[in-house]
């Protein structure tokens, strides 16, 4: 399979570059240039298999020219060996809605699903190569946890985390803090994740920089991360055995986990309507909604996964609604880092809403979430988790409906307990991380300062 980037369709790409590279050198995202379409027999095929079986299967057509298809059989077995659950994920029910659990990975989040097969893909392209990488992520407060764990401690990898001083959750930050492994740096930036998230994009810009360092990227822009993060939609839909068309209700920071569904729409699988929900920070409700992408300025939530303006995966749909134009992709997203805005035409937001619909919650409705559900069911949503649940009340769709629970609740013990008076507790392998010593350096929201940091450690 070739890639192509979103800003320049002419140039094709390898798996393996799309992988290490995370960012194509115009700034634009790699897609496939044709996505494998599976018939309603060949999905009836995998509807048979385990979780790890399907992900093989799912994942081998992107990154064929990358590894065999038995280095990949070992790979997944391999990153989903530390999993919590057999089949790595796990379907409950809360009346006519089922909430698909995707937290019973090592750091208790989505994030690990994809995280651990791309540990596990370094690997394998370092043995190859005999090269040393630095990977460096911006994170709002999952993604750093889930890279860290799985990079540490692997020969001939650094990983530099940056994420938002004072800004992401307590246990959010023990879990990437507390880690001793020496190829492991922590970076609190003075600023908001939209900032940090800056700072990775202009040193993969800068080069001079990125190329000196060996600099790769597993931010949600990672093609790789978007192909793993597919296979629980398939996988989800082959477990839920209900008829009525299949609606997924995502809480949404960046856009890469929706996007992982509206990939497996294209790949044949049956889903009716993504929900695109959002926090207070709501430019993709706004967007999806309105036809306003625009910046405003970032509030602080009980949902700091989802403390985010500008929504980087959103120029992959962007490309698609424009009749997969780049040099009109380009000129948009050249707009956008100019004005800090995208009007979107009528004719693109009917597009965009037959696969797509939105809703935002307040502060005051997902604590008021939090607590309904667990008065009515017993179960403790986390403020992410309760995003999805709330957003999918309030666009009122009828099918089968599930929502994604991203992170597991005792990650924001402060937000729940202002909701229903309960911490949550950490699960027993991991409560020794509330009493580890914390590392980490803080740094100015300033590029040189950052750069020389990173240069200083290596």
């Amino acid at each position: 399979m070739k890639y192509i980037s979103t800003r320049d369709n002419s140039k094709e790409y390898s798996f393996e570059q799309v992988f290490i590279k995370g960012l194509a050198d115009d700034g634009g995202l790699f897609i496939p240039k044709e996505v494998k379409k599976y018939n309603a027999e060949q999905i009836k095929a995998l509807s048979k298999l385990s979780y790890q079986n399907l992900a093989k299967e799912i994942i081998y057509p992107f990154i064929g020219d990358f590894m065999t298809a038995n280095e990949l059989s070992d790979i997944v077995d391999k990153s989903y060996s530390v999993f919590r659950k057999d089949n790595v994920v796990d379907l409950i029910k809360l009346g006519d809605t089922k909430i698909l659990e995707l937290f019973h990975g090592p750091t208790l989040a989505f994030k690990d699903i994809a995280m651990q097969l791309l540990g596990n893909f370094y690997e394998h392209y370092l043995k190859r190569n005999n090269n040393n990488i630095n990977v460096v992520v911006a994170t709002s407060g999952d993604t750093g946890a889930a890279a860290i764990d799985a990079i540490k401690g692997k020969k001939n990898m650094n990983i530099f985390v940056l994420h938002p001083h004072e800004k992401v959750s307590l246990v959010q930050r023990k879990l990437m803090s507390t880690v001793k492994e020496k190829n492991v740096f922590n970076i609190a930036i003075e600023g908001n994740f939209d900032d940090c998230q800056n700072l990775v994009k202009s040193m993969f810009a800068d080069k001079e920089f990125s190329n000196s360092i060996n600099m790769s990227g597993v931010n949600s822009i990672n093609w790789a991360r978007i192909i793993a993060q597919a296979v629980y939609y398939f996988y989800t839909y082959f477990q839920t055995q209900d008829k009525r068309p299949i609606n997924f209700s995502v809480p949404t920071g960046n856009f890469g986990d929706v996007y992982a569904g509206y990939l497996s729409k294209k790949m044949g699988l049956p889903i009716n309507k993504l929900i695109v929900a959002t926090n207070q920070n709501d430019i993709l409700y706004r967007a999806i909604s309105k036809g306003k992408y625009e910046a405003e300025t970032v509030l602080e939530t009980n949902s700091p996964s989802m403390d985010i303006q500008i929504a980087s995966n959103f120029e992959r749909l962007i490309y698609d609604l424009n009749d997969f134009d780049d040099h009109e992709t380009q000129k948009i997203m050249s707009g956008i880092k100019k004005d800090g805005k995208y009007i979107i035409s009528k004719d693109k937001m009917k597009k965009i809403n037959k696969d797509f619909l939105s809703a935002s919650m307040s502060e005051e409705e997902i604590l008021d979430t939090i607590k309904e559900v667990h008065i009515k069911y017993d179960i403790i949503l986390d403020p992410h988790s309760a995003i999805g649940f709330g957003s999918l009340n309030k666009v009122n769709l009828k099918g089968n409906n599930i929502v994604l629970a991203t992170a597991h609740p005792c990650k924001f013990p402060e937000a729940i307990d202002k909701s229903i008076g309960i911490k949550p507790n950490l699960p027993d392998e991991l409560k020794y991380v509330m009493d580890e010593k914390e590392n980490y350096d803080i740094i100015p929201n300033n590029l040189s300062k950052t750069q020389q940091y990173i240069k200083e450690k290596i």
